[in-house]
C-alpha cells in the first residue's frame, strides 16, 4: 500500500468471519508507514478467516485473512503461508523489550513504551490524535493494546509527569463575534432570494484588450478626467444594453419589464459589504463623464454619503474584480436585474490571429443571466457586442 512499507497495522476490520465480501468492497484500515488507508477486497466470497487482530502490526506478505467458498477448508493453505511472528519470537532489533523499574529505583521514570528501531511509536490513529490534541508526548504514553500498542485508553488515562514538557506547543483558542451589520443583512437577504429563485445560468467569452488599453491610452492625453479600463466597460455594456433590449430587463413576477433606458449599476466594495451605486442614462454619456461620475459616486460610497436616489433604479449591474488580480468569476444577479457581468483583469497572453502567435491581453468575462427572462441565444449576443465594441473602440464613440 506504500512503496516504502516494510510494515502495517489492522487499524479495524469492516468484515467479520462468516460475512459475504464482494470484489473492490473495502475490508479493513490499515495503518501504513505514510497514511491510514482502506484496503480494497479483490475476491467474491465469504470470509472464512481473520488472521491479524485489529491493533496487530505484521510485516508485508503475512496473510492477514482468508476468503473462500462457505465451507471450504483453509487450514492446509494457512499453514503453509507464512505467519505473522509473535512478539516475543521477533529479533531484539525489532522490538524493545519492556523494562521495569521500582519505584525506590526510579521514582520519575516514564512508563516503558515498544517502539521501532527508527523511533516510531506504535499507536493507534485514534490515540495519536487525541494525544496532539492534549499536547501528549506518545514517548511518555504505555501501551495497552497488542504487543505494547497505545490506544485511546491509554491516552485517556495518562496523566502528565510535572515538570515534563510535552512535545506539543499549546496555544490558546479564542474568537470574535462581530455583530451583523444593516448593510450585511441586506446583501445576505437579497442575494440569498436572488440566488435561490432566480435560476442562474452562466456565459464566459474571452476578449482582446490591446486596441482597447490603446484608446485609452490616447483618450487620456486630451481628457480632464482620467478614464479607467472600468469606464471604458461601463461605456461597451450600455451601447450593447441599446442593442440588445431583452438583456436591459426585469423579472416582476407576473411581467417581464423591458426598460427603454439604461442604468449600470457598479459595484463597490466598501468597509461593510458591497454597494451599488447606478450611472444613470449611461449609453448618452461620454467616457469622461461615466469615469468622473463613478469616480464620485465611489467617494460617495466608501465615505457612507450615498443617498437612495444614488443606488436605487439600476438596469444592470457590473462586478469588476480584475484590479484585484482575479482573473475569472461568477457573480450573483443583483436584484431585480436580469443580468450582471462579472469582469476579470486583462491578462497578458499569446494571442493567435492569423496562424501566428502574437503577445496580447485577454480579459475574461462572465454574463450571469436570470434565465426567466433571458435565453442563452439572447446572452450570448449581447456579449459578441460587447466583444467588438471592445476590441474596437472607436464605435464606443459614434
Amino acid at each position: 500500500m506504500s512503496d516504502t512499507m516494510e510494515e502495517g497495522t489492522i487499524v479495524s476490520w469492516f468484515v467479520k468471519v462468516g460475512d459475504t465480501v464482494k470484489s473492490s468492497e473495502m475490508i479493513a484500515d490499515v495503518e501504513t508507514d505514510k497514511a491510514t488507508m482502506e484496503l480494497e477486497n479483490f475476491e467474491k466470497g465469504e470470509v472464512l478467516h481473520l488472521n491479524v487482530k485489529e491493533g496487530e502490526t505484521v510485516p508485508v506478505e503475512t496473510v492477514i485473512a482468508i476468503i473462500g467458498k462457505k465451507g471450504e477448508d483453509f487450514q492446509d493453505l494457512l499453514s503453509a503461508a507464512p505467519t505473522a511472528p509473535k512478539a516475543e519470537e521477533r529479533p531484539a532489533e525489532i522490538i524493545q523489550e519492556s523494562v521495569s523499574f521500582a519505584p525506590e529505583q526510579a521514582p520519575a521514570a516514564p512508563a516503558p513504551v515498544v517502539t521501532a528501531t527508527n523511533g516510531r511509536v506504535f499507536a493507534s490513529p485514534l490515540a495519536k490524535s487525541m494525544a496532539e490534541e492534549r499536547g501528549i508526548n506518545l514517548n511518555q504514553v504505555s501501551g495497552t493494546g497488542d504487543n505494547g500498542r497505545i490506544v485511546k485508553r491509554d491516552i485517556e488515562n495518562f496523566k502528565v509527569t510535572p515538570g515534563v514538557a510535552t512535545s506539543t506547543s499549546v496555544g490558546v483558542e479564542s474568537f470574535e463575534d462581530v455583530p451583523v451589520t444593516q448593510m450585511r443583512k441586506t446583501i445576505a437577504k437579497r442575494l440569498a432570494e436572488s440566488k435561490f429563485t432566480a435560476p442562474h445560468f452562466y456565459l464566459t467569452m474571452e476578449v482582446k484588450m490591446d486596441a482597447a488599453m490603446e484608446a485609452r491610452k490616447r483618450m487620456n492625453e486630451y481628457s480632464e478626467t482620467k478614464i479607467s479600463m472600468n469606464d471604458l466597460i461601463v461605456k461597451a455594456v450600455a451601447v450593447g444594453l441599446k442593442q440588445h433590449p431583452n438583456v436591459n430587463s426585469a423579472w416582476l413576477g407576473d411581467k417581464i419589464r423591458r426598460n427603454h433606458h439604461v442604468h449600470i449599476g457598479v459595484a463597490v466594495a466598501v468597509e461593510d459589504g458591497l454597494l451599488v451605486p447606478v450611472v444613470r442614462f449611461a449609453d448618452s454619456k461620454s467616457l469622461s463623464q461615466i469615469g468622473a461620475e463613478v469616480k464620485d459616486l465611489a467617494g460617495k460610497a466608501k465615505n457612507k454619503e450615498l443617498q437612495p436616489k444614488d443606488w436605487e433604479g439600476n438596469t444592470f449591474t457590473i462586478s469588476n474584480l480584475g484590479m484585484f488580480g482575479i482573473d475569472e468569476f461568477t457573480a450573483i444577479v443583483n436584484p431585480p436585474d436580469a443580468c450582471i457581468l462579472a469582469v476579470g483583469g486583462a491578462k497578458e497572453t499569446v494571442i493567435v490571429e492569423n496562424g501566428e502567435m502574437k503577445p496580447g491581453h485577454i480579459m475574461k468575462v462572465t454574463l450571469s443571466c436570470d434565465h426567466r427572462v433571458v435565453d442563452g441565444v439572447t446572452g450570448a449576443k449581447f456579449l459578441n457586442t460587447f466583444k467588438e465594441l471592445l476590441e474596437e473602440p472607436v464605435r464606443l464613440l459614434v
